[in-house]
C-alpha cells in the first residue's frame, strides 16, 4: 500500500485519540486513589508494534512524555516471547521509567497472530515501598530506599494475570487497598483498549491502520521541523539551580544546559551540568528526554495544534553526560526527579529560547510546594495516602497576558487539578482552615504572573508521615520573570504545633505531624513579562479591587498610585502621582 486518503489518516488519528480518552476515563472512574481520580496524575498511550508513540493522554506532561522509553524497554525485554493476552509490569527507573511511584501497565495488540499495537497504562500510586510517603524519600540515599523496583516483569501470561506478581508488589506497599484497586483500574485500561483498538483493525485492516499510523507520525515530524526551522540557528545558555538534595543541605545542584538550534534540530545540551546528587533529586535519562522535550511544546516555538507523539521529538536530541544529576548512574535514588531537576530543565530551556524568541516563551512558574502525607485515619482506622495537591502556585506571564492563578508546577503544565476541598476532608483526617489567592504572590510585568494560594489545614489525626519535597524556597531558585519582568517571591510553608510554638518547614525533608498541629503553605506566583511601569494602570486598578495587588505594590512596583475611600470598591487612580512616579522609575 502506497497512498491513503488524508481524510481517513485525519479520521484514524481521531478515533486513536479517542481510544486513549476514553481509557483514561475509565481509570478516572474506576481508580481508588485520590491521586488517580481527582488530580489526574497518570497517562495512557497508543504505541505501533516498533513502540513508536502514535496517541496519548496528556493530563500530566511529565509522566506523558517518559513513556516511549517504557514502551521500549518492556518491548526489548521480551522481545519474541510476547502472546497474545500478556501483560507486562515496570517501575524501574533504571529500566526506561522516570520515577518510581509511576507504574506501568503495558498490553500487546495482535491481529493475524502478529504484534501490531501496544497499550500503555501509567499513574502515581499511593504508595511504593521504601522508606518515603506516597512516592517520596527525601532520606534515600540509594535506590532500594527511594521504593520497591520492578523491573521489566510479565504480568499476565496468555491471558491469565500473574497472582504471584501482584501478591508480590502488595506485600511490599502499605497501601495495599489503593493500590490494588489502582492496578486494576490500569488493567482495566488497556484491557478496555484492547477492544477498541479491534475494532478500528476490524474496521480499517491492519494494513490501512499501519500505513495511517506512519503517516500520522511522518506529518507531526513535518510540522515540527518547519517549526524550529523558523528558530534562529545559534547556541543559547541557561542555568537554574535546585534549592537542595535533602541530604546536603550545604549545596544546591546546578543544572546547565546550552541550547543548539541548527536548521530543523534542537539539541539539549547539558553538558557542564553538577555530578548526581547523593539525594533523591538525581533525573534517568527517560525522564531527562520527557522534560527537555515538554519544556520546548510548552513554548510557542512549536504549534499548539501538534499532537505528541515520536514524529513530534525525532528533530530534537539530547546530551546528558552519564554520572550527573540529568543522567545519574545506578543506583542513584531518582523519586524527586520529575519535580527538582525536572523543573530546572524546563526552566534553562524556557530562559536559553528567551534570548531568541522572547515573545513565544513563558516567564517562569512557580515550583511544586505540596507536601506528601500518610497514616491511619482515626475516624475510619483505614490507611490513607494523600498530596497536598491544592497549594499549586502561579504560572508565568506571556507576551499579551497574564499568567494563570494556581495552576502548578511547570512539569505539570496545569495538567494536575486540585481535589474538591470537601471530598478531601472526607477521606484525609485534615481540616481546612484557609483556601484563598496570596495577594502580592505573582511576580510584576506589563503582564503579571499568576497567583500563588495560602493554603492552611489542621490536623486530626496522630503521627502523620510527611514528606515536604521540592524546591523554590530560596530566593534564587524563586520565579523569574523574562524581559524586564520581575520574578516572584519563593514560597514558605510553617508549621504551628498545638502547644502554639512554629516551625519554618523546608523542602525535602521529613516531618511527623501530631494531632492539632496546623501547617500553612504559601506558593509562589509567576513570573512577570515585560516592565511594570508599562502594564496598563486599569488593570493594576483592577487587581487592587479585587484583593490581589496591594496599594503598597500597586504604588512601588507598577508606579500607580491607587486611592480608597474605605469601601469595599471604593478605589481610584490618582493620574497626576502616577504620572509622577512612573516618570521617577523610567529615569532610574
Amino acid at each position: 500500500m502506497n497512498h491513503i486518503d488524508p481524510v481517513d489518516v485525519a479520521i484514524i488519528s481521531a478515533r486513536l485519540s479517542s481510544i486513549c480518552k476514553e481509557m483514561g476515563e475509565t481509570m478516572l472512574r474506576t481508580s481508588r486513589s485520590p491521586i488517580f481520580s481527582e488530580a489526574r496524575d497518570f497517562t495512557t498511550a497508543i504505541f505501533d508494534h516498533n513502540t513508536e508513540l502514535v496517541a496519548q493522554t496528556i493530563y500530566i506532561p511529565d509522566i506523558a512524555a517518559s513513556t516511549p522509553f517504557t514502551a521500549k524497554a518492556i518491548a526489548e525485554r521480551f522481545a519474541g516471547d510476547i502472546h497474545e493476552g500478556d501483560l507486562f509490569v515496570l517501575n524501574d527507573p533504571y529500566r526506561g521509567n522516570n520515577h518510581p511511584p509511576d507504574l506501568n501497565v503495558m498490553k500487546p495488540v495482535f491481529r493475524d497472530e502478529q504484534l501490531r499495537y501496544w497499550l500503555l497504562s501509567k499513574g502515581h500510586h499511593a504508595d511504593m515501598g521504601g522508606g518515603g510517603v506516597v512516592g517520596y524519600n527525601p532520606q534515600a540515599r540509594d535506590a532500594w530506599e527511594d521504593a520497591l523496583r520492578i523491573p521489566c516483569l510479565r504480568f499476565a501470561d496468555k491471558g491469565v494475570l500473574r497472582e504471584d506478581v501482584l501478591d508480590f508488589i502488595l506485600l511490599n506497599v502499605r497501601a495495599r487497598e489503593l493500590v490494588e484497586g489502582d492496578i486494576q483500574c490500569q488493567i482495566g485500561a488497556v484491557n478496555l483498549g484492547e477492544r477498541r483498538l479491534t475494532a478500528l483493525l476490524d474496521q480499517y485492516g491492519a494494513e490501512t491502520l499501519s500505513f495511517a499510523t506512519a503517516e500520522i507520525l511522518d506529518a507531526t515530524e513535518r510540522r515540527v521541523r518547519a517549526d524550529i526551522a523558523a528558530i534562529p540557528d545559534g547556541e543559547y545558555y541557561a542555568e537554574r539551580a535546585i534549592d537542595h538534595d535533602g541530604i546536603e543541605f550545604d549545596k544546591s545542584p546546578v543544572v546547565r544546559l546550552t541550547l543548539k538550534i541548527k536548521g530543523d534540530n534542537v539539541t539539549f545540551d547539558y553538558t557542564g551540568s553538577d555530578p548526581q546528587s547523593v539525594g533523591y533529586i538525581n533525573s534517568t535519562l527517560a525522564n531527562t528526554n520527557a522534560m527537555s522535550h515538554l519544556a520546548l511544546f510548552a513554548t510557542g516555538a512549536i504549534s499548539n495544534d501538534i499532537d505528541f507523539n515520536d514524529g513530534a521529538v525525532r528533530p530534537l536530541h539530547v546530551v546528558a553526560p552519564a554520572g550527573t544529576i540529568v543522567n545519574a548512574v545506578e543506583p542513584a535514588p531518582t523519586s524527586c526527579c520529575t519535580l527538582c531537576v525536572g523543573e530546572a530543565m524546563i526552566e534553562a530551556t524556557w530562559l536559553a529560547l528567551a534570548q531568541v524568541i522572547p515573545e513565544q516563551v513563558p516567564a517562569l512558574w512557580g515550583r511544586w510546594c505540596a507536601p506528601a502525607t500518610m497514616g491511619i485515619h482515626p475516624g475510619t482506622g483505614r490507611f490513607f495516602a494523600d498530596i497536598h495537591f491544592m497549594s499549586k502556585g502561579g504560572g508565568g506571564a506571556v507576551h499579551g497576558y497574564d499568567g494563570w492563578d494556581h495552576v502548578g508546577t511547570p512539569v505539570t503544565l496545569g495538567g494536575l487539578r486540585a481535589p474538591d476541598p470537601e471530598l478531601h476532608e472526607l477521606v484525609t483526617p485534615y481540616k481546612l482552615v484557609e483556601y484563598e489567592i496570596e495577594p502580592d504572590s505573582a511576580g510584576p510585568g506589563r503582564w503579571r504572573g499568576g497567583f500563588g494560594v495560602r493554603y492552611t489545614f489542621t490536623i486530626e489525626g496522630d503521627n502523620i508521615a510527611c514528606a515536604n519535597f521540592g524546591s523554590g524556597a530560596r530566593d534564587f531558585t524563586a520565579p523569574l520573570g523574562i524581559r524586564d519582568g520581575q520574578g516572584a517571591v519563593p514560597h514558605r510553608m510553617k508549621l504551628e504545633h498545638a502547644d502554639g510554638s512554629l516551625e519554618d518547614i523546608d523542602g525535602n525533608r521529613m516531618y511527623t505531624l501530631k494531632q492539632g498541629d496546623t501547617m500553612t503553605i504559601v506558593s509562589s506566583g509567576g513570573g512577570g513579562f515585560g516592565d511594570p511601569g508599562q502594564r496598563d494602570p486599569e488593570a493594576v486598578l483592577s487587581d487592587v479591587r479585587n484583593g490581589l495587588v496591594s496599594i503598597e505594590s500597586a504604588r512601588e512596583q507598577y508606579g500607580v498610585e491607587v486611592r480608597s475611600d474605605g469601601t469595599p470598591f471604593g478605589f481610584s487612580i490618582e493620574q497626576g502621582e502616577t504620572a509622577q512616579l512612573r516618570g521617577s522609575q523610567a529615569s532610574h
